[in-house]
């Protein structure tokens, strides 16, 4: 396991560069978030440890992050004066643009992953989420109908034009971006949603988080009643993904301390359970060119970078 440490700054989102297998980009924030600045940390994983390539500041913390899937060197976050910020990693002066227009905290960012599209989509506390065209820097719609706080908006990978959401308000939307529309709202959970996420192996599926403690896998095919309800973690799920490599298996982490992986299709379902935080932790990745490596940030001021065991006896599934 490699770790690295950023004193004073307790992470958020983790997430690993869609071109480059050892870069990865790290969005916190000073005093757990509550108030100070933040910083966005851009890494690189070596063979022996991980170090810092470049870091950005911005006043006012920073709670996700996302890396463009056009330009290698570009990254995006969100942050808690409901600004969003476009960084070049090579350019170390500070935000090429800052797009603001909601109100509240954003707490999402996401970049769209379907080819012939450049979409960013984030969400945030004023119970919205806002598509944006990056390369003209202009909101192309707002998506209303959540009443809690968006937390996760994730661009479909198979279908164009579609976003989930996951919100304070317990359900789990599905949005036709074009027609700026909700065409789907399931209610999940009876407690807050704080993420979600899609599978990568089927346009049908996704996975919810929620603070009940609770994962629920769904398939929109038929919402009357989750898949599978995966249960062990003891405190508020942060942040749920599936496994670019499996087809069944995904993560969590929560602000239990605690990262979980899991395969639904296994009659016992929880695979594996790490506790190598000493606080809550809330980003998580997997590295798409590595396969079964993990990325993931705690409020313990460190990213950490391994392979679970568990996850490497796992077969891959079929592309």
């Amino acid at each position: 396991m490699k770790t690295f440490r950023y004193p004073a700054r307790h992470g958020y989102a983790v997430e690993v560069s869609p071109f480059l297998p050892t870069r990865l980009a790290c969005a916190t924030a000073q005093y757990y978030g509550i108030a100070g600045c933040g910083t966005l940390l851009v890494l690189e994983q070596r063979e022996a440890d991980v170090c810092l390539v470049r870091s950005f500041d911005w006043n006012d913390g920073l709670f996700d992050v996302t890396w463009s899937e056009n330009n290698e060197h570009v990254l995006v976050t969100g942050a808690g004066d409901g600004s969003i910020q476009v960084w070049d990693s090579e350019n170390p002066q500070g935000p090429l643009q800052v797009l603001k227009e909601h109100t509240q905290e954003v707490y999402s960012v996401d970049w769209s992953q379907t080819r012939g599209e450049t979409l960013l989509v984030s969400g945030s506390w004023d119970h919205t989420a806002k598509v944006w065209d990056p390369e003209r820097l202009q909101c192309l719609c707002t998506l209303r109908g959540h009443e809690g706080v968006v937390y996760s908006t994730i661009w479909s990978p198979h279908i164009p034009g579609c976003i989930a959401s996951a919100s304070g308000d317990g359900t789990l939307r599905v949005w036709d971006v074009k027609a700026a529309v909700c065409r789907l709202a399931i209610p999940a959970h009876n407690g807050e949603i704080l993420s979600c996420d899609w599978c990568k192996y089927d346009q049908n599926v996704l996975v919810t988080g929620s603070v009940d403690c609770s994962l629920c896998v769904w398939d929109l095919r038929n919402i009357r009643q989750p898949v599978t309800k995966l249960l062990g973690h003891s405190y508020a799920i942060r942040r749920v993904k599936f496994s670019p490599f499996h087809h069944t298996i995904l993560a969590s982490c929560s602000y239990d301390f605690t990262v979980r992986f899991w395969d639904f299709s296994k009659t016992e379902p929880l695979l594996e359970t790490l506790e190598h935080h000493s606080e809550f932790v809330c980003g998580l990745d997997f590295n798409l060119h590595v396969p079964n490596q993990v990325v993931d940030c705690s409020w313990d001021e460190t990213v950490k970078i391994y392979s679970p065991p568990k996850l490497a006896a796992a077969q891959p599934s079929a592309p």
